[in-house]
């Protein structure tokens, strides 16, 4: 077996062991978003609780649906602007349940 996923039939699985811990992932981390106020009144919107090997790809994805900068560093994803509900639907399209998702 040497590794192999088989399903029922004794196939192997289209599911790599990559994807089903990274959806085990998505489904136990609480991710937290919020607004924040930085110099000269510009608002930024903070994403934490995503992981570090999907935060790039996540942080691409939002700003390209956002039309926004943003960044990601020490652990935190950093949008330009208010967008924490767009966030939140954005995140329920890639995924992440509703559950673990906490507006403050």
């Amino acid at each position: 077996m040497g590794g192999e996923l088989l399903n029922s039939k004794g196939e192997e699985d289209i599911f790599s062991i990559g994807e089903i811990l990274e959806s085990l992932d998505k489904e136990q981390r609480k991710i937290k978003i919020r607004s924040e106020k930085r110099k000269f009144g510009k608002d930024v919107t903070v994403i934490e609780g995503i992981s570090e090997e999907s935060a790039p790809e996540v942080t691409k994805h939002l700003k390209s649906k956002l039309a926004c900068g943003g960044t990601y560093k020490n652990g935190r994803i950093e949008l330009q602007g208010a967008h924490k509900n767009a966030v939140k639907q954005l995140l329920l399209d890639l995924g992440y349940p509703e559950e673990n998702i906490i507006l403050d």
